[in-house]
């Protein structure tokens, strides 16, 4: 079964990347016992505070189907959807790496 990838492009309201980044809390103490999440990891730009780069890695659909499902998720969406201004998501599937053993 193929693993399945994440990126994502937010943007915070401005002024709320700090805020952005605490609403993430509840979600990575969530993945780290999710056994089907291989990679969560939330970049800021350097040179943009409220700017954001999102990527995650998944055993295969069965299991971000899980994470997205989650209570956790459904809490946290009330309030990320509140602070940030701009999301481009893409789901696809890794094709080449260093350190993810495909």
């Amino acid at each position: 079964m193929a693993k399945v990838s994440i990126m994502a492009r937010l943007v915070a309201r401005e002024g709320k990347g700090d805020e952005l980044v605490a609403g993430f809390g509840d979600i990575f103490r969530q993945v780290e016992s999710e056994p089907g999440t291989l990679v969560y990891v939330l970049n800021r730009s350097a040179e943009n505070p409220d700017l954001f780069w999102f990527y995650e890695l998944y055993t295969d659909e069965a299991a971000l189907n899980a994470h997205r499902t989650s209570e956790t998720m459904a809490k946290a969406g009330a309030v990320l959807g509140g602070l940030i201004a701009e999301s481009e998501l893409v789901v696809g599937a890794p094709v080449l790496s260093k350190g993810l053993g495909l």
